[in-house]
């Protein structure tokens, strides 16, 4: 039977604050890895040097190819065997930016194949360093093309925190869990998780979708 107890509800509610904000934490801070990591991965497949190339290819291949949760499982649990040893936070920022920093690489590397011919063969004419080539005339035309993939695997992100609950990082799902069995009440705790990740997730999607058309129309270009 529907059993729906407001009071509980306002009872959890400052815990269930405090991990949300602990949520968007780890959202944020994985997802800046992986843009970054995500360029290196991209550029370095880019190089001339074919075992660099060859190396980075089958690492992002490896990281496309399992799941989260067990890179996850994989930093925190064997990473102490080989001297590694990391807290629950830092391990599950390094799997979950790692992670989406392979997709991230695909992106970026479909953004830079967009950009026309002419710009690489005009920077290679003005005798450009590699450096210059890329974040001085490259990659700035490379990002509108690049921005749907980013925007949505920043939403793919948030929401596969609560894969960090396996290792004890502290987000959304792990303390609905935590107080679901401390009071042996579910109903609450998991619907406001849902409601949480929706209010954030929707508006964020609206906003990365005005802001990618904002600034394709600042560049002249189409939607």
């Amino acid at each position: 039977m529907f059993d729906w107890r407001w009071d509980f509800v306002i009872e959890i509610l400052p815990r269930l604050a405090e991990a949300t904000i602990n949520t968007l934490l780890a959202a944020g801070i994985g997802y800046g890895i992986a843009l970054v990591v995500g360029l290196v991965f991209a550029l370095a497949q880019r190089t001339p040097y074919k075992p660099v190339t060859f190396i980075v290819r089958e690492i992002v291949d490896v990281i496309r190819s399992t799941p989260l949760v067990l890179q996850i499982f994989f930093v925190f649990f064997v990473g102490p065997q080989f001297g590694v040893e990391l807290s629950p936070w830092t391990s599950g920022m390094i799997a979950i930016g790692l992670h989406y920093a392979a997709y991230l690489s695909e992106v970026y590397r479909g953004g830079l194949e967009a950009v026309p011919k002419g710009q690489w063969e005009a920077c290679k004419a003005l005798n450009l360093s590699t450096g210059r080539t890329y974040f001085g005339v490259i990659i700035p035309q490379a990002l509108p093309a690049s921005l749907p993939g980013m925007g949505n695997y920043l939403i793919g992100i948030f929401k596969d925190t609560p894969m960090l609950s396996v290792i004890g990082v502290a987000e959304l799902m792990h303390t609905a869990n935590a107080l679901g069995s401390e009071t042996y009440r579910f109903l609450e705790p998991y619907t406001l998780v849902g409601l949480i990740y929706l209010i954030i997730s929707i508006p964020t999607a609206a906003g990365l979708r005005a802001f990618e058309t904002r600034v394709r129309r600042s560049l002249g270009m189409s939607k």
